[in-house]
């Protein structure tokens, strides 16, 4: 009898997978069949046309919204005859009717014009002077004007790059727009993916050429190809490359991108005025800010843009930060995992669903008749696995604790009188890795909730640990790094990260790598880095004074997290992440992309006891 069954139990699973792919097919074909393609050029002001693309529901009995996204990373695939897989934000609002516009911007792809990364805003524009905000305006003005069947209402949302040109639509915007929601969005390049503080993210200089190679007319096939690494292993080849000069041989002087972050080391007017942040006043648009709180790519840009536009406009304005990496929200799996860390199911499915499909659906069918339907601020507690919601961010409900960093690797929150140091010795041959991982990488994410137990092993890292905790502690908003230290150097990098110690009974998830266990995980829960000569002005570098005491704040971007009873709160403190970062020579030199290998030499560092890690926590 055992034969049959087996026959049974195969042909079931034959059955199974072939609907698999049956219902696959179909939703593939759920865009051909069910809306109408366009491709076009809109003209701007200045004469220069923007290659854009209508999906347009096939169904003209009534009138839909305009969802909008532009791009620096292709509308593709082109050509009339060929479809995307899945339009539009998610799903739902792609099924339930909404006319999906996709546009390449100025100088990427099937667009003409001259790319420029992180375009300066222009305000008081006149005649054909052009920006961002100019481009998005004229598009829009185009598309309520000449596509039939829509409402008069438009949306725009992007994440990453496209959640930049997202935020940059909120200036001087159309009055056709009406709903816009920056997700993962850039801010400012001196803070955000190519830049932590000042220090240069070495992690991100392979898509240099994404971004670097400019092209002289509009094309449909990629210009600019990646570099070929010889090696699997990333640390061990940027360790061999050695001065970040040397790695001029990858990218000459036509790669703009990679000249402008040589020749802009500090943040200067270059850097400046293509932040965004500092623009946002007078919002109009109702706005929701979209991000993970694990992405190592852009956490600086949503937070900073939810909190600038919620100080300096009266509009709809509301954040979700949910336990994603970058972009996780906009993907479909029931398990959500960063890492080896599990945080519950279908929670972007569930985002889709309720929370982004409304927002849109609110103000772009209802008029913003039910703005009361979605939070201020939805919140998920990566400590606890829950969903919160609060009436502002960071919320009123709390408190400032401070935390010391004392000897014998103690975490307390009362300080010694006595002043002691803790010191160790920093060498730019044997940087810390940034992960356990050997791999080639084009962009970080895992290490985000990554084990730390191999850093807190080093002797070059220091740790301070809590007792065991006798209750749950809930950590809400920023957190402010007070260091002093001292260096036989006349420079250094300080990098603070805070982890979340498991209990030795921590059960493995399915996630867990197999040489992993989750019994006293060290998962990190945010940690950043300040580049030291910035310690007093991002502007302006200045050296350490070989072993003088010196002071150095770092701001890490905000958490929230429940440091559940029976865990322990961690501070680990380094000098070098590599190859996260750059290494810094420890020798002070006025352009580090400039260094010489005789620059780099090995110092000895110190941590003293007066210094301190400030939160903000949740009252009970």
């Amino acid at each position: 009898m055992k034969f049959p069954f087996r026959l049974f139990s195969l042909s079931f699973v034959f059955f199974m997978a072939f609907s698999i792919v049956l219902s696959q097919e179909k939703n593939d074909e759920y865009v051909k069949e069910n809306f109408t393609k366009t491709e076009t050029t809109i003209t701007m002001r200045d004469g220069v046309k923007l290659f854009t693309v209508i999906y347009a529901p096939k169904d003209a009995s009534k009138k839909y919204p305009i969802l909008f996204q532009r791009t620096p990373y292709s509308c593709r695939p082109y050509g009339e005859d060929q479809f995307k897989t899945k339009i539009g934000p998610n799903e739902h609002l792609m099924k339930e009717g909404n006319i999906i516009v996709y546009q390449d911007v100025r100088g990427r792809w099937a667009s003409e014009g001259v790319y420029d990364n992180m375009r300066a805003y222009i305000p008081n524009k006149k005649g054909t002077q052009f920006d961002e905000a100019s481009d998005t305006y004229d598009s829009i003005d185009w598309l309520v004007n000449n596509v039939p069947n829509n409402n008069g209402n438009v949306g725009i949302w992007g994440i990453s790059y496209p959640g930049f040109y997202a935020t940059y639509s909120l200036l001087d915007s159309h009055p056709a727009l009406k709903a816009v929601s920056p997700q993962a969005c850039i801010g400012d390049f001196f803070f955000d993916d190519f830049h932590h503080n000042g220090a240069y993210l070495l992690s991100y200089w392979r898509v240099t050429a994404l971004f670097g190679h400019e092209k002289t007319k509009p094309l449909k096939e990629p210009w600019y190809e990646f570099t070929k690494m010889p090696t699997e292993d990333q640390y061990q080849f940027f360790l061999d490359a050695g001065p970040l000069s040397n790695l001029d041989q990858y990218y000459g002087e036509d790669n703009v991108f990679w000249q402008q972050l040589k020749e802009h080391p500090n943040y200067d007017e270059f850097w400046k005025s293509r932040g965004i942040i500092q623009h946002l006043k007078d919002i109009k648009p109702a706005v929701m800010v979209v991000g993970g709180l694990f992405d190592a790519e852009d956490l600086y840009g949503p937070f900073e843009t939810y909190k600038t536009i919620e100080k300096t406009s009266t509009n709809y304005n509301t954040v979700v930060f949910g336990p994603w990496s970058h972009g996780d929200w906009a993907r479909t799996k029931g398990r959500q995992a960063i890492g080896n860390v599990y945080f519950g199911d279908l929670i972007s499915e569930n985002y889709q669903k309720d929370i982004e499909t409304t927002f849109f659906n609110n103000f772009l069918k209802e008029n913003g008749k039910g703005a009361s339907k979605l939070p201020e601020a939805y919140m998920f507690d990566t400590g606890s696995k829950q969903w919160k919601s609060y009436t502002e961010w960071p919320p009123k409900n709390t408190e400032k604790k401070t935390f010391w960093l004392q000897n014998n690797e103690r975490l307390t929150q009362a300080a010694d009188k006595s002043i002691t140091f803790e010191e160790f010795v920093s060498d730019p041959k044997k940087p810390v890795p940034y992960s356990e991982d050997i791999k080639m990488v084009t962009t970080p994410r895992k290490y985000m909730t990554d084990d730390q137990r191999f850093a807190a092993r080093r002797p070059d890292v220091l740790v301070f640990e809590t007792p065991v905790l006798s209750e749950d502690i809930t950590m809400t908003g920023d957190i402010l790094a007070k260091l002093q230290v001292a260096t036989t150097g006349t420079d250094a990098d300080w990098v603070v990260k805070v982890i979340d110690v498991y209990p030795p009974d921590a059960e493995d998830y399915e996630e867990t790598q197999a040489y992993l266990k989750m019994s006293n995980y060290h998962m990190m829960v945010r940690s950043e880095v300040m580049r030291g000569r910035f310690r007093e002005d991002f502007s302006t570098p200045k050296p350490f004074v070989p072993n003088q005491k010196t002071p150095v704040t770092i701001k890490l971007q905000d958490i929230h997290h429940t440091f559940k009873k029976g865990h322990k709160l961690q501070i680990q403190v380094q000098s070098t992440w590599f190859p996260l970062i750059d290494l810094n020579p420890q020798t002070f030199v006025p352009n580090i992309f400039e260094a010489k290998e005789t620059d780099f030499v090995k110092q000895t560092h110190k941590v003293f006891n007066d210094s301190s890690i400030e939160f903000t926590v949740l009252k009970d």
